[in-house]
């Protein structure tokens, strides 16, 4: 979640609470909904339990007719009044079937069961009746399956206690279902004993009956009389308790009395013969009493649920609207307030960005380019002036606009003190070097012995190596080399001034073309440049391994430098990364002091539009191009140019442009010229590291010998600067001597040496004065004079050194003295090891 941005995390800030409220009125709804729908069920069930109190009444009703029509031995005056009761029973079973059917489409699980188990015994009612009528059924039978199906109607009572869930309902529902099992107690007595009445007499088995349903009408009273109110219990007493009811109570009072006597249950009332009638007619009375009484009851129900359902709905829709009202005014307050972060968050993050990726980077640019490092930068605010936290952070950011153009400008004023004192130390130490290469000349001039000539040599190509470690400091500090040519040099020359520069030249083969010419303004770049490739060419390679500078026209104009070794190359990221450092050279860093090279090669050629690039070979190692434009180049000082030699060039390689951005994929090259495959150290980079001792090809070159090398440049301009007349050796010519010195010999030879200075080998420079030219033995691959071994000496031998005095020898007390101190150093270093 810290990953989202504002708008998001603000929308689930807003969706949250509308979620919850959403799901609360959802779940408010849904239940005031279920409610409604369940007090519909309910009130479906009421109107059912209504139907079934007029069904178990009629029912009943039938029941003591029938139990009273077969007590007679079913007499044909009395089958027109049951079978009217039948009509009555069939009616109402028509309307308690649809209602029914109605309500099994919308309960399931007891209710549906007790439902579906009230219809068929409805069915069964058929059966029964045709067997009352037209078999053999007896009374008591008759009453005890008539008694069975309306104690299976009235179960559905229970199911509607069972499904309220309101209180009043609940209590009202019980009410009614006692009062209901109340009545049919009353009734099935009045069938029991109807048919007693006829019999003359009670069975054992009817008697219990009869006890027991009076036992069970008084149970469902007092629960009646419990759960009703006392509007209620009067309303009960006035229809059923009142002086309707004094005759049924009479004569089941006599009942009782005549048959805990044993007495004839017949001749109850002198003045009327028909006791069953007189019975049937009195409990029939109160029956009809109660049902009135349940008939409100049930009425009640009905209404009850019916109102209630209609407030659950009501509840559902006040709810449903609630919450949509709600959720329009939490949109409304939430988005106004989203709107009002997310505005000038915007705002600051748009010109935070604009800041950070143009406007300081380009004022840390222009300090870059300004030399003293001093700009007046306005810093603007950031259009966002509200005073709340994001105005806050705008003011802080701000500040840290601020911070960092300060930091900017000191760090540029630290880089402009840093170059001077680069510039200044590199000026310092290019004096010193130019003292040296001086004295080093005038040393040379004046040494005859070979071997310290050689050595003076090595000296000299230190010195030289040296200067082109302080000329770093200039390119550190952008400043450029006070060395500069007027004339334009040959390509050659150039390449070999660069090897002069290079320690290990010796395994640098020379492949190069010297129709062309560097001008003069560049060519001390462009040495310093091919010294620091070949450099890191020789460094990053195998020793018995050869580093190999070859040259090549390019279409369209231009040259191409390839300097290719023979090392393990480097990987595709490393690779990349140094050609986007030579295409694009960084500012002075840590990344710097790491890779000198890369970064000194990198500023060379971005002074001169040089293109310089790196490529793996496929045989391994790596070859440096360096793609000198044709601006910098020129025809040899008085040579023809070959026109065929433009038949020769090849296609230029596509390279990297020298511009700021990202790190570029690596181009295309153009073909390499063969080298041997030798396995050798990589090139991790072209970094300024120390490099082995030099190689003994001075001191192989000029052991017993006194040939030079032909005379790397022609005579170059120095540039001179004097303060108040004193001379700086380091605005003149830095070039050694060593490559601009004329040859020597023997008439030249005899002339430069003091008149004053002798030695035995005089006549042996007489001797060779006869042969102006030195013998050689032609040149190397390379370009370099190859010297005949011993063909260029002086006639005649120094003399031989004198044989060494020998040593006197060592006393044996001086030895003896030695030794004793020897044992006793150890032993007291031992000693305090041991105390230590």
């Amino acid at each position: 979640m810290r990953n989202w941005r504002v708008r998001a995390r603000l929308v689930a800030l807003i969706l949250v609470p509308t979620a919850a409220a959403v799901l609360l009125g959802g779940f408010q709804v849904f239940a005031s909904t279920g409610a409604a729908a369940d007090f519909a069920r309910t009130n479906q069930l009421a109107q059912l339990s209504a139907q079934i109190g007029e069904l178990t009444h009629v029912v009943s009703g039938e029941r003591a007719r029938m139990s009273w029509f077969i007590a007679r031995n079913r007499p044909a005056s009395g089958l027109p009044s049951v079978r009217e009761q039948m009509d009555q029973v069939d009616g109402v079973i028509g309307q308690v079937r649809i209602s029914a059917d109605d309500l099994l489409l919308s309960v399931t699980g007891r209710t549906a069961d007790q439902i579906q188990n009230m219809l068929n015994r409805l069915d069964d009612l058929v059966g029964l009746r045709e067997q009352a009528l037209d078999a053999d059924l007896l009374p008591a039978a008759s009453v005890e399956l008539y008694s069975t199906v309306i104690n299976d109607l009235l179960s559905v009572h229970n199911e509607l206690i069972k499904g309220s869930q309101d209180d009043e309902l609940f209590r009202q529902s019980r009410m009614l279902d006692s009062l209901a099992r109340a009545k049919e107690s009353v009734s099935h007595q009045q069938a029991l004993l109807t048919t007693v009445l006829s019999e003359g007499a009670f069975s054992q088995d009817q008697l219990k009956r009869f006890l027991g349903e009076l036992s069970r009408e008084e149970n469902e009273r007092k629960a009646f009389a419990d759960e009703a109110t006392a509007a209620e219990r009067r309303i009960f007493d006035e229809n059923v308790n009142g002086r309707s009811a004094d005759t049924m109570l009479f004569l089941r009072e006599l009942v009782l009395i005549r048959a805990t006597a044993g007495q004839t249950v017949r001749g109850l009332d002198q003045g009327n013969r028909d006791d069953a009638g007189q019975w049937f007619a009195a409990s029939n009375v109160v029956v009809d009493s109660m049902r009135m009484v349940e008939q409100r009851q049930a009425a009640g129900i009905v209404a009850r649920s019916e109102a209630l359902s209609a407030d659950e709905r009501q509840r559902a829709y006040v709810i449903a609207g609630a919450v949509i009202a709600l959720l329009v005014a939490i949109l409304l307050i939430t988005t106004g307030v989203a709107r009002s972060l997310v505005r000038p968050l915007r705002r600051l993050r748009a010109e935070a960005l604009e800041i950070a990726g143009k406007r300081l980077p380009d004022f840390v640019q222009h300090l870059r380019e300004s030399r003293d490092g001093v700009v007046d930068a306005e810093v603007p605010p950031i259009n966002v002036f509200s005073r709340d936290e994001v105005g806050e952070v705008a003011r802080a950011f701000d500040e840290v606009h601020r911070e960092a153009v300060r930091l900017a400008g000191d760090e540029a004023r630290l880089r402009a003190n840093v170059n001077a004192m680069f510039v200044n130390l590199s000026r310092r130490s290019q004096t010193l070097v130019e003292r040296q290469l001086s004295l080093i000349e005038r040393l040379e001039r004046g040494e005859r012995d070979d071997a310290r000539l050689g050595d003076l040599f090595k000296l000299d190509h230190l010195a030289t190596r040296m200067r082109r470690n302080s000329e770093n400091l200039l390119v550190l500090a952008g400043q450029e080399a006070v060395r500069k040519w007027s004339q334009p040099v040959e390509l050659m020359d150039v390449v070999r001034a660069a090897l002069g520069e290079v320690e290990s030249y010796d395994r640098v083969s020379i492949q190069v073309q010297s129709e062309s010419a560097i001008a003069g303004q560049a060519v001390n770049d462009v040495v310093h440049l091919l010294a620091e490739l070949i450099e890191n060419a020789v460094s990053f390679s195998a020793r018995d391994t050869k580093v190999i500078i070859s040259s090549s026209r390019i279409d369209g104009g231009g040259l191409m430098l390839s300097v290719t070794d023979n090392g393990i190359s480097m990987t595709a990221e490393e690779l990349a990364e140094a050609n986007w450092r030579l295409a694009n050279p960084p500012v002075v860093d840590v990344s710097v002091s790491r890779r000198m090279g890369l970064f000194v090669v990198g500023r060379l050629a971005l002074r001169h539009n040089i293109r310089v690039q790196l490529r793996r070979q496929d045989v391994g190692g790596l070859t440096a191009m360096v793609l000198l434009p044709e601006t910098l180049l020129t025809v040899v000082p008085g040579a023809v140019p070959d026109a065929s030699f433009s038949r020769t060039a090849v296609s230029a390689p596509e390279m990297m442009p020298y511009q700021q951005g990202p790190m570029p994929s690596m181009p295309s090259m153009p073909p390499l010229p063969p080298t041997p495959s030798m396995p050798g150290p990589g090139h991790p980079s072209l970094d300024m590291t120390p490099t082995p001792e030099p190689s003994s090809w001075f001191s192989s070159q000029f052991t017993n010998s006194v040939e030079l090398p032909p005379a790397p440049f022609p005579a170059q301009e120095p540039v001179r600067e004097s303060t108040q007349g004193d001379f700086l050796p380091i605005f003149a010519s830095v070039e050694s001597s060593w490559f601009t010195k004329p040859s020597f010999t023997p008439d030249r030879r005899e002339s430069e040496p003091d008149p004053a200075w002798s030695s035995s080998g005089d006549s042996g420079w007489q001797a060779a004065g006869a042969v102006r030219e030195p013998a050689r033995g032609g040149t190397t691959s390379a370009g370099l004079p190859k010297r005949t071994p011993k063909a260029n000496l002086v006639p005649g031998s120094a003399a031989p050194a004198p044989s060494p005095m020998p040593a006197p020898p060592v006393s044996p007390d001086r030895l003896r003295s030695r030794l004793s101190s020897y044992q006793q150093g150890v032993r007291k270093g031992r000693t305090e090891l041991e105390e230590d």
